[in-house]
């Protein structure tokens, strides 16, 4: 039903997708698409403005418009397909406290999101299973799945491990990246701009408290977007309280080595 609220208001031409409205939303109504902030549906915003002051360039605004009533068990099935958490003054979606399966770890339930583990290809039969005109070599990924929205924080394959976390766009950009990055590691990948900022926080912060991990590489691109990637990892640190090293590699945009630093003190190539 059609009703006359406040609503927020998004000035596409002052939004520059730096995505830090939203983790500012509680309702999970703003995400981040084709690089500009969206709303996802009217009914997901209550009007209030929480997210106004975390927008650097201005681009939101509250106006009053004939729009869809908000509707707060609408918010909190949203919120448990996100993986978020729902605030304290929403409780549960009636669905959850009745017993329903939650979804898991934010997943969509499709056999994508299936948790497995396997071996690379390392023996000659295994090998033989390379087709011909492979140029590279075989892969030396161990485990399903790899994006961090869908990763639970209790995987088994994270205990104990040696992390390794990449901005999406390293593994396009980087010659040899399964070779150079990938053996003897666990991989998580994420887009720190498209994604869902508040989710990825959660998650690596329950992943870094339980997880008893042995290191963390963060692999990430030179440009100003892909920079937030290790802030996100860095405060789910700092929440989690594990002591964890932690080393960041850059890459520019043509794959090739920047620099490489620790989480909080560089350190020369």
């Amino acid at each position: 039903m059609k009703v006359l609220r406040k609503m927020i208001s998004i000035n596409e031409e002052l939004c520059d997708g730096c995505g830090q409205c939203v983790p500012g939303c509680e309702e999970g109504a703003l995400q981040i698409i084709d690089g500009k902030a969206k709303l996802v549906a009217e009914k997901y915003c209550d009007g209030l403005g929480a997210c106004l002051g975390e927008c650097p360039t201005g681009a939101l605004k509250v106006i009053e418009v004939e729009a869809d009533d908000f509707d707060p068990e609408a918010v909190k099935e949203l919120l448990t397909e996100q993986g978020r958490a729902i605030p304290n003054h929403m409780p549960e979606p009636e669905s959850l406290r009745l017993g329903s399966a939650k979804p898991a770890h934010g997943g969509c339930g499709c056999s994508g999101s299936r948790i497995e583990a396997f071996a690379p290809a390392a023996s000659p039969c295994q090998q033989a299973n390379v087709p011909t005109d492979a140029e590279a070599g075989p892969s030396q990924l161990t485990h399903w799945p790899i994006q961090i929205r869908l990763v639970p924080a209790d995987a088994p394959f994270l205990k104990g491990a040696d992390l390794l976390l990449t901005a999406d766009c390293v593994a396009v950009s980087v010659p040899g990246y399964h070779e150079r990055f990938l053996p003897g590691k666990k991989v998580l990948m994420g887009c720190p701009k498209f994604d869902d900022v508040a989710l990825y926080e959660q998650r690596l912060t329950e992943i870094f408290a339980t997880s008893g991990l042995n290191s963390i590489t963060v692999l990430e691109m030179e440009v100003p977007c892909c920079a937030n990637f290790s802030r996100i990892i860095m405060k789910a640190l700092k929440n989690s309280g594990a002591d964890i090293p932690a080393e960041k590699i850059v890459f520019t945009r043509t794959g090739q080595l920047k620099a490489k630093t620790t989480l909080d003190q560089p350190v020369p190539l």
